[in-house]
């Protein structure tokens, strides 16, 4: 009789009940094994096989990818069950309004104390919604304001009018009731003998003002696209001297910003197209409105603004 192959040649160990499988008595033949192919593996990895083998466990790499597999389906069905929720938050104006405004009047506060922040964001909303007011006017639907700590608000729309006029009185109409605002924070300080309302007032004036700057896209590059779009460099080189003056950052940003927009819309103006042409074609009349509300509004802010200033020799802090 042959001698049974060396792997049979000790009985084999007893396997651990969780993995016993039972075995025909044909199979420990080693003619009929030899028929049926090579054993295989069963049962779960660090147990043994029928054959008493022990069972490897799988490489490193296909557990690493079997559980990425798990975890992305986890991820995958919880997007699933609550994607409802996540279509319908971006939709939810008022809660980017407030939480945003919140950030702001925390951010605000840290310089210049809580009551004086809350204010400046209300400042801030009522010029934003100025551009709401006047865009809603020109047909055209447009987002709540949305606060950024120490660059301002932004409100966003598809257009901003169907020709220059109309952004220019879209670009003056944020001033316009930022300035309304501003002067009720003066008449309630001077009633009351506030200096907190009236260094907001002295604040709002100044923010509407900076507004006024001719360079895009600050409300009075707006302006100018009605009256004249070449005011942009004029608005660009204004804004780098203040930053180089001051030596406040934000202002290089404002700079960088609207020097790329203006250049980009110089471009578009150079091609003499004929949408471009219709876009910035003003009637002399328009123009001079637009030019006449322009020079008083920044008057008449300039002299607001003497008239509220509140000497303070250590800022806003007690506020």
């Amino acid at each position: 009789m042959p001698e049974p192959p060396t792997s049979l040649a000790s009985p084999p160990p007893e396997p651990a009940p969780a993995a016993s499988v039972h075995t025909p008595a044909a199979s420990q033949d080693p003619a009929h094994q030899a028929w049926i192919g090579p054993p295989v593996a069963v049962g779960p990895a660090g147990t043994v096989d029928p054959f008493g083998r022990p069972i490897p466990r799988p490489p490193k790499r296909s557990r690493i990818r079997e559980r990425a597999s798990a975890i992305g389906a986890g991820v995958i069905a919880i997007i699933a069950k609550f994607k409802a929720i996540l279509l319908i938050l971006p939709k939810i104006k008022l809660l980017t309004t407030a939480s945003t405004a919140i950030v702001s009047v925390v951010a605000y506060s840290l310089f210049f104390g809580w009551w004086f922040a809350v204010g400046f964001v209300v400042l801030l909303f009522i010029h934003e919604m100025g551009h709401v007011i006047a865009l809603r006017r020109e047909g055209i639907p447009a987002s709540a304001p949305m606060f950024i700590p120490f660059l301002g608000a932004v409100i966003t729309a598809r257009t901003l009018g169907d020709n220059a006029l109309a952004e220019a009185r879209v670009g003056l109409a944020g001033p316009i009731l930022g300035s309304v605002g501003a002067a009720a924070c003066a008449l309630i300080g001077i009633a009351t003998g506030s200096d907190l309302l009236q260094a907001l007032a002295y604040t709002g004036f100044f923010l509407n003002l900076f507004n006024l700057i001719p360079v895009v896209p600050l409300d009075g590059g707006r302006a100018m696209a009605a009256m004249s779009p070449a005011m942009w460099l004029v608005g660009f080189l204004g804004m780098l001297a203040l930053g180089f003056v001051s030596g406040n950052p934000i202002l290089f940003v404002f700079a960088a910003i609207g020097g790329f927009e203006s250049w980009r819309r110089w471009k578009l103006i150079r091609q003499r197209s004929l949408v471009t042409a219709a876009y910035y074609r003003v009637s002399p009349r328009a123009r001079l409105a637009v030019g006449g509300v322009y020079v008083g509004l920044m008057f008449t802010l300039a002299l607001a603004m003497w008239a509220t200033y509140v000497p303070h020799s250590v800022g806003f802090g007690r506020y």
